[in-house]
């Protein structure tokens, strides 16, 4: 049986970089932050989880951003997502997987819930901007953040396929139902990268150039 697949979707943070676990933990000890500060910052203090949110719909700034996080974890805002986003790293199992596939013919998209792109550009810092890609789908440019379904069919219809023709690969459970819904097969990236490459190998290694 041949591959029908002709189309693959991937996240940024935690699927084509390192763990944004590991790297905001690494943060937490290069600012001499408590362990669990920054997490609990950005997931739980109502202001925190605002901003982020708005950041990621392009109603916030990256500059709100950092002053707004900066200020809930007592700490120099100046250019903050730089800092916070400074251990992040191109995965290469992944990367290397993305690059197979986009040389066999895949059109292949990176969907992004934005981390803002100005004063820094986490995605073109780390080589994974436009040129990388077919389509590159950022939540602040659409209005709209993952798992909303808009999203999904934004990234569909800048690659110019069907849903059955694609596969996605997120780090978070909850962005996969969305795009399940629309035809699309889903990869769960969880800590082994390894294994997710294998996967997307399998799955798109007979697909037509």
């Amino acid at each position: 049986m041949s591959s029908s697949y002709r189309g693959l979707i991937l996240d940024f943070g935690g699927v084509l970089t390192t763990r944004m676990r590991l790297n905001g933990e690494a943060f937490e000890r290069s600012e001499g932050l408590e362990p669990g500060a920054y997490f609990h910052a950005l997931n739980e203090n109502p202001e925190g989880v605002r901003v982020y949110s708005a950041l990621e719909v392009g109603k916030a700034t990256q500059e709100d951003w950092n002053r707004v996080i900066g200020g809930i974890l007592g700490i120099d805002s100046t250019d903050l997502m730089r800092r916070a986003l400074a251990n992040l790293r191109p995965e290469p199992a992944i990367v290397a997987a993305t690059e197979k596939a986009r040389a066999t013919g895949i059109r292949v998209a990176m969907l992004s819930n934005s981390f803002g792109l100005t004063p820094y550009n986490p995605y073109e810092a780390l080589g994974m901007w436009e040129d990388a890609f077919d389509a590159v789908i950022l939540s602040e440019r659409e209005g709209v953040r993952k798992p909303s379904p808009a999203i999904y069919l934004r990234a569909l219809a800048e690659l110019g396929l069907s849903g059955p023709e694609c596969v996605f690969v997120d780090d978070h459970a909850e962005n996969l139902p969305p795009a399940e819904a629309l035809g699309i097969r889903t990869i769960h990236h969880t800590t082994d990268p390894e294994a997710t490459a294998t996967q997307l190998d399998a799955l798109l290694a007979r697909a037509a150039a």
